[in-house]
């Protein structure tokens, strides 16, 4: 039973309802948000009358996409650990003090019986919070590589659930992180059912909303909401080659379609492009836009993907078990590479390094690899062997459990 809780609303008050008491911490992008959300609204669907409530921060996604989901969202502020000896690390004392005194109050307020954290800087504050009221810990590490905040949680979390196998988290004595899956977004979850139960049909919904020919081989490409330079340039150079084989999806980023159309006009002509819609049928075989706010229904008539290796996508390509060639982010500490690694250890994928990511490499492999569909069937079963489709369900019901055991 929840100590800080407890000494606030008294045993009596909290113990007369059977309702329900949730709150869930993460934020600031979509790799935390969207996990969190897909949780969230299958503990509605399992406990309606549940509360639950979200901390976050005014300036991440999660303070529109929150309150859009119907569900209340609680600020606190960033607190990231500091990292070297300088004026922020002098100051974060301070403001983890204050940011915990705040977390401890919201738990307070809603009655918290587990917490559920999904990393970011809101969710170390939560963990440290919770640890110090007894309230149960749930949390899920969606990177291949742990960030800071989960490591922390690790110390005191009940529950570890993971997309990734190896994660470098350290959990508690007696409790061991399992591999659950990525919490899939509600749009992508609905494409991998109906993969699941009709493929074909699902291939043409969608490909009849994108105005695509779903009888012939799609190929998708993107970088991710800020496009990939290099990963653009490289595919467009390349369009001559690619549509001797394929159609092609092409969405290159915000600010970055114009130099894409005209690298294609370059390598295939400009009677070859063409807009995505249903009025757009008859366009080129290939379609460019900066960006697809359904991308799920390009993935669902795509025959090869080719992307970055963010943990979202690596979790959500597999697991509507579609073959990709992977080009990590080369930047940071690689954790890009991570993500892809196991699926190209399945067999279910490719990976090529950014700076080996040229026209010269698409021209010599992409093409050869869009003519053998068996080979393409094989990364395709390969990935959907290595993908889960049950995320959200699995670590709904685990929190509940911790619920009900208390």
């Amino acid at each position: 039973m929840a100590r800080g809780v407890l000494g606030c609303r008294g045993l009596s008050s909290y113990t007369m309802s059977n309702q329900k008491h949730i709150v869930l911490a993460g934020g600031g992008t979509a790799g935390h948000v969207n996990p969190l959300l897909a949780v969230a609204h299958v503990i509605r669907e399992l406990e309606p009358d549940a509360d639950i409530a979200v901390v976050g921060t005014v300036v991440g996604l999660e303070h529109d996409l929150v309150p859009q989901a119907g569900f209340e969202l609680e600020t606190i502020e960033k607190v990231p650990f500091p990292r070297r000896p300088n004026m922020a690390a002098l100051k974060f004392p301070a403001q983890w003090k204050a940011e915990t005194a705040k977390v401890r109050d919201i738990l307070t307020r809603h009655e918290a019986q587990v917490v559920v954290g999904f990393g970011g800087y809101t969710s170390a504050p939560v963990y440290a919070a919770a640890h110090k009221m007894g309230i149960p810990i749930a949390m899920h590490e969606q990177n291949a590589r742990a960030g800071m905040a989960n490591k922390l949680g690790a110390r005191w979390a009940s529950m570890i659930g993971t997309a990734y196998a190896q994660t470098g988290l350290k959990p508690r004595k007696g409790v061991e992180a399992e591999r659950v899956g990525l919490p899939l977004r509600a749009e992508i979850a609905a494409i991998a059912h109906g993969m699941e139960h009709d493929r074909i049909a699902t291939r043409q919904s969608a490909a009849a909303q994108l105005g695509v020919d779903p009888n012939r081989p799609l190929v998708v490409v993107t970088g991710g909401s800020l496009g990939a330079v290099n990963v653009n340039r490289a595919v467009a150079a390349s369009a001559r080659e690619l549509l001797e084989h394929a159609q092609v999806i092409h969405l290159t980023g915000k600010g970055k379609d114009d130099e894409v159309r005209s690298l294609v006009s370059v390598s295939a002509g400009e009677q070859v492009l063409g807009e995505l819609g249903p009025d757009h049928g008859n366009d080129g075989d290939y379609r460019v836009a900066p960006y697809l706010e359904r991308i799920d229904l390009a993935f669902a008539c795509a025959d090869l993907i080719i992307c970055r290796s963010g943990a979202g996508t690596v979790s959500e390509l597999t697991a509507l078990g579609l073959p990709a060639i992977y080009v990590p982010l080369p930047i940071g500490n690689g954790e890009q590479r991570f993500n892809a690694q196991p699926v190209v250890d399945a067999e279910g994928g490719l990976m090529v390094a950014d700076r080996e990511f040229t026209a010269e490499w698409v021209k010599q492999h992409v093409p050869k690899l869009l003519a053998d569909s068996d080979l393409l069937a094989k990364y395709g079963d390969n990935a959907w062997q290595y993908g889960i489709r049950d995320a959200a369900e699995v670590m709904a019901k685990r929190v509940l459990s911790m619920i009900d055991e208390k």
